[in-house]
């Protein structure tokens, strides 16, 4: 033991995504309960700082930690099993951020931090509800999850049939 610092480094994931504009229509998809089960799932995120996250039907519970409409988005992510009350998982944190780029809208999706046993299946989350999130801001109506899912595994190496716990 000593009194030094000790620096640590911490697993992070990061998209950037160009999508069709403007922004606050982007914006609609990430918070709007409406459309978010057409690319995450069923949940709700309650529009200020301070508000509760629910998505994927409680599988995913957090706080609002900054809510600037229509730019930036932090939420705390935790992750609970069915029946938990408290999560296994440490806390960490999801940020969107939107800036505009003509009539386009370049989308900034961090997570950390991530456990790095859980890496690649993050990114493949994540690229997979990009993609969705993708098809329904053009305009169109996304594949399944499980199509997106299939290639985004091939992508990163996540064998679906056994993935990390």
């Amino acid at each position: 033991m000593n009194d030094q610092a000790k620096f640590d480094r911490v697993c992070s994931v990061r998209f950037e995504r160009l999508l069709p504009g403007p922004s606050e229509r982007v914006w609609e998809f990430l918070t709007d309960a409406k459309r978010l089960p057409g690319w995450f799932g069923e949940g709700s995120i309650e529009p200020r700082r301070g508000g509760s996250v629910n998505l994927m039907s409680g599988h995913i519970r957090g706080v609002v930690t900054q809510w600037h409409a229509p730019r930036r988005l932090i939420y705390t992510w935790n992750v609970f099993s069915p029946g938990e009350d408290e999560s296994s998982y440490p806390e960490s944190y999801v940020s969107f951020e939107l800036e505009p780029r003509g009539d386009q809208v370049l989308l900034t999706l961090t997570h950390v931090p991530v456990l790095e046993r859980f890496e690649k299946q993050n990114a493949m989350g994540w690229h997979t509800f990009l993609d969705m999130l993708d098809a329904g801001v053009r305009g169109g109506t996304p594949e399944p999850r499980g199509v997106y899912m299939k290639q985004n595994a091939l992508r990163y190496g996540v064998d679906l049939e056994h993935l990390v716990r």
